[in-house]
């Protein structure tokens, strides 16, 4: 039954296993992480308020300075909170007209451009980036002009999805993506993780991105970065084949921007909806949510969007599934009870049944046991009468050859006419020294059938109570009288007429020995009618 229940418990409930042990143990890690979510934010909070310490505490005319720490607190908030890093990079300009510097003019444009395309606002970002002057950067910067126009393209591509403008915005957003290319650095961050990019805007994802897979792999990246590069490697491992890896990869990059307190992230909204396909709902809806609350948090408006048109399905198919799954556990309870319950009936019938067969076997126990006494009570009674069979066969035959000798003896002398010797033949005949040879051969084949006869009924009786035989006896009157018990004859008439006594006589013998015994006057007959015949007590146990 316990090997049962746990099978019948998935076959009923029905959860998926959709992942393999890694997939399930980075999940596990990013569940984990978003229970300290909290901690990192706090440890973000504290670099923020010593930042701001130090700008309060710098002199207002110390414009580079000031310039240096608003550059940090932007960097803090960027992909942090859009309205104070919205703020910081309004500081960042304000500092730069002051001080007449047009490439820091240009540089907090860009800034401003980044939060404003990550909170999903177009027109203003592309307004905003209309005012640099490409040329005029430095190539650092370039980079960064060139692949956030790349990236407001491609964005932009994306929110149109149609086919008169989609393709165009992709087209200038390869363009874009080419020139930042060209001026980053070789095998810096920047042109590795652009050329990943350009894979993914020409469609050339079939194999994994090289680019990709080297800084993941072999580059001492951040936080942030290790979670960008995670989410761009992502894209490149597409059908069912590969939705382990891909949402391996994806747990990757969620788990990494919670570490760096990114909430302006697209890894966990991706996540979300790649575990809603895989059927794995609990999770999908858990991890969306926490996508809504990071949109929210930051101010990503496109985002929000994006969200909040996936949200409602995945919430509608968890509610669902929740009541499958209740509908299910309750078929699986039901089940279970009544299973318990035919468990349950079958016992009590085999109960009942084995009651009933135990009480049978006792009774037929019972009677094996009642007829054994009365198998042992007749081969003993059957051995009693064959022996006094015999004895008495011989003794009436005896008897018979010398009456029969008498009465030749008679007829001879009558017809001689000697009738006085007639009477001396009949005096010959000695009645009681016949009757004490019967008895002296009764007490004899009594004491073969019962040797123990004597011990048992003085066992029964005080040490100076006890009636032994003498030297010149089988057995004596008082003894006698108890072995024709013992042989059935319990009548005291038919015992007083055998051993010549009055009835009277025999009561008295009785009476006396019964009072002087150990055991109860009306428990000693039966005590010497349980005394056991010879062959009795040498049968071997069956």
């Amino acid at each position: 039954m316990r090997a049962i229940l746990p099978i019948l418990f998935l076959v009923f409930l029905g959860y998926p296993a959709f992942s393999s042990v890694k997939t399930d143990s980075l999940l596990a890690e990013l569940k984990n992480e978003l229970t300290r979510k909290k901690i990192y934010d706090d440890q973000k909070g504290i670099r923020i308020e010593k930042l701001k310490a130090r700008l309060a505490s710098t002199p207002k005319t110390n414009y580079n300075t000031q310039y240096d720490i608003c550059n940090k607190l932007y960097e803090e908030y960027k992909v942090y909170q859009f309205d104070s890093a919205y703020v910081y990079s309004q500081k960042l300009y304000a500092i730069s007209l002051a001080t007449k510097n047009t490439s820091k003019q240009y540089e907090s444009r860009i800034k401003l451009s980044f939060i404003l395309l990550s909170s999903g606002m177009f027109k203003e970002t592309f307004d905003c980036l209309s005012h640099i002057n490409a040329r005029l950067l430095n190539d650092s910067s370039k980079v960064q002009y060139y692949a956030l126009n790349a990236r407001a393209y491609s964005d932009l591509a994306d929110y149109n999805n149609d086919n008169n403008y989609t393709p165009a915005d992709n087209y200038a957003s390869i363009k874009y993506l080419d020139s930042a290319i060209a001026v980053s650095q070789p095998d810096s961050f920047e042109r590795l993780m652009h050329l990943g990019d350009r894979q993914i805007r020409i469609g050339q994802i079939q194999e994994p991105s090289q680019y990709y897979t080297r800084l993941l792999y072999h580059y001492n990246l951040t936080a942030h970065q290790r979670a960008m590069v995670a989410t761009g490697l992502s894209f490149f491992y597409n059908g069912p084949e590969h939705a382990d890896d891909r949402i391996n990869l994806l747990a990757i990059g969620a788990i990494n921007d919670i570490k760096s307190s990114t909430k302006e992230t697209l890894a966990i909204f991706k996540l979300g909806e790649e575990l809603y396909r895989e059927g794995n709902v609990k999770d999908a809806y858990t991890f969306i949510r926490q996508a809504m609350d990071d949109a929210q948090y930051y101010g990503a408006r496109l985002r929000k969007i994006k969200i909040g048109a996936v949200l409602p399905i995945v919430d509608a198919k968890k509610i669902i599934t929740a009541e499958n799954e209740k509908n299910r556990f309750l078929i699986y309870f039901l089940s279970i009870v009544v299973i318990a319950i035919v468990i349950s009936l079958i016992s009590f019938i085999v109960f009942y049944q084995l009651k009933k067969l135990k009480a049978k076997e006792k009774i037929i126990e019972e009677k094996n046991v009642q007829l054994e006494k009365i198998n042992d009570k007749l081969t003993e009674d059957t051995h009693i009468k064959e022996e006094y069979i015999g004895y008495f066969f011989n003794v009436i035959s005896g008897y018979i050859l010398k009456l029969e000798k008498l009465k030749r003896n008679v007829e001879r002398k009558l017809t001689i006419k000697k009738y006085d010797d007639i009477l001396l033949t009949v005096n010959e005949i000695n009645i009681k020294k016949e009757r004490e040879t019967l008895f002296y051969t009764f007490d004899h084949i009594f004491l073969k059938i019962f040797p123990n006869f004597i011990t048992i009924f003085n066992s029964m009786l005080k040490k100076e109570d006890q009636i032994w035989p003498k030297d010149h006896e089988v057995l004596n009157t008082d003894l006698r009288i108890f072995a024709l018990m013992r042989l059935g004859i319990s009548d005291n008439e038919t015992i007083a007429n055998i051993l010549e006594y009055s009835v009277n006589t025999i009561y008295v013998y009785k009476m006396r020995i019964k009072a002087k015994a150990l055991v109860p006057g009306d428990q000693f007959d039966p005590k010497i009618m349980a005394i056991k015949a010879v062959d009795v007590l040498n049968k071997p146990d069956i």
